[in-house]
């Protein structure tokens, strides 16, 4: 007799041997490498670029690798990747992911020849590195996309593209030697009226503005980015002119009958939609932040003796480490969920991705709160890491979409609402 009902087919629990041998190899490189340096570039808050040759040399920094991970059908090699590197050290593995966001960027809007041509000019090759820039953010223009006002204007005599404006919180912003900068066209369309430009290295006109001086993620480089009558080819656009003014098109069409009451149906837009899908990535870095914490504190309430016995041996520590570890698994298990939807093509009907990257951020920053308080007075102090990760931690409520972004976008989902 057939079953009532249809098995769906999920993600097992249970990692496979390619899983295990990329979690271990990653891990390795961390414990080998990341966390050896980790304090002297966070002190420093310059770029580990000797680090970053490490990672090349091994095949970690380089498009082969995250072209690979990118690929995998269950779409857990980016999460793992992520999670280990970052329970290394979260402003080195910024550093070494940073140019990931770039290179995602080109994929999406990219046509297939300028795939090719400038994402391997992101990675470049042990002994002769390059980094990557992704610009959307502005002073004035953070979540409000809409509010963007680097122009972006196409000159036909010489066909090329001339930017003004300034983008601000940029990983890599300024000393990559490949930025994607994010503009308008089309002012009328507002988030519509904007397209993706790559600005390739030694462009006139692309300066360095403020290099931001952070709370924490210090070895990872974040500056403003200054373009001032940059040009560049017209081929720089991302996806063509020809696709650029069909969407335009549609847009103002949409605009048109929404104004008269004729139609304007939807108002989804395609760069919410990728982003949902890259969150994920994002909250598999936090986590790796707080298992980081949580495996320190543990170590160290075992360890550390008080009144003749171990801390670990009192409830208050014991209960604190337990809601620790459950709050990150649980933290994983949403990462897993929305990264293995995003591989396989599935709707987010509740905004999974953004779940992911929310619980995840609100997890780091509880658990290397709870992990200084475990230690005490020295988890306040740098001798002992979790000052730095509680630090790290920080940013993973901010960037990315803040916190309250991300209620926002389940709040809309879950509603149907166009919730303010």
């Amino acid at each position: 007799m057939p079953l009532p009902f249809a098995i769906m087919t999920t993600p097992s629990f249970d990692l496979g041997q390619d899983h295990l041998d990329l979690q271990q190899w990653v891990r390795q490189f961390a414990v080998d490498v990341v966390r050896p340096a980790a304090a002297e570039w966070d002190e420093k808050e310059e770029f580990p670029w000797p680090v970053l040759e490490e990672a090349a040399k091994i095949g970690l920094y380089s498009v082969d690798f995250f072209a690979t991970q990118s690929f995998d059908e269950t779409g857990l090699g980016i999460p793992i990747t992520m999670e280990e590197l970052f329970w290394g050290d979260a402003g080195i593995g910024l550093a070494i992911v940073g140019t990931t966001l770039a290179a995602a960027s080109v994929a999406a809007t990219g046509t297939e020849s300028q795939v090719g041509e400038w994402v391997p000019q992101m990675f470049g090759s042990p002994g002769d590195l390059k980094i990557a820039a992704f610009c959307s953010s502005e002073p004035d223009a953070g979540s409000d996309v809409g509010a963007m006002r680097t122009r972006a204007t196409y000159d036909e005599a010489s066909d090329e593209w001339v930017l003004n404006g300034t983008k601000t919180w940029a990983t890599n912003g300024g000393i990559a030697d490949i930025h994607v900068i994010t503009a308008v066209v089309d002012p009328e369309l507002k988030a519509r009226g904007q397209a993706s430009f790559v600005i390739p290295s030694g462009t006139r006109g692309l300066s360095q503005g403020q290099k931001f001086a952070k709370h924490g993620i210090r070895a990872s480089h974040t500056a403003e980015v200054v373009l001032d009558d940059c040009r560049i080819p017209g081929s720089c656009l991302l996806g063509g002119k020809e696709k650029l003014d069909e969407r335009l098109a549609k847009a103002r069409a949409l605009r048109d009958a929404s104004s008269s009451g004729t139609g304007g149906g939807t108002r989804s837009q395609p760069s919410m939609a990728t982003f949902e899908r890259t969150r994920p990535a994002v909250g598999a870095q936090a986590v790796g932040i707080a298992r980081a914490a949580y495996d320190y504190a543990l170590e160290y309430a075992k360890d550390r003796v008080q009144f003749g016995r171990p801390i670990i041996e009192n409830q208050a520590i014991a209960f604190t480490l337990a809601d620790m570890k459950t709050s990150i698994d649980a933290a994983r298990l949403l990462v897993w969920r929305a990264a293995w939807m995003a591989s396989q093509g599935k709707k987010f009907e509740a905004a999974e991705g953004s779940m992911s990257k929310l619980f995840a951020g609100e997890t780091a920053i509880k658990v290397t709160g709870d992990a200084m308080q475990i230690l005490g007075g020295n988890g306040f102090t740098r001798e002992y890491p979790v000052e730095r990760m509680a630090r790290d931690a920080r940013i993973y409520t901010i960037f990315e979409g803040t916190s309250e972004i991300q209620r926002l976008v389940i709040a809309r989902t879950i509603s149907g609402m166009q919730i303010r």
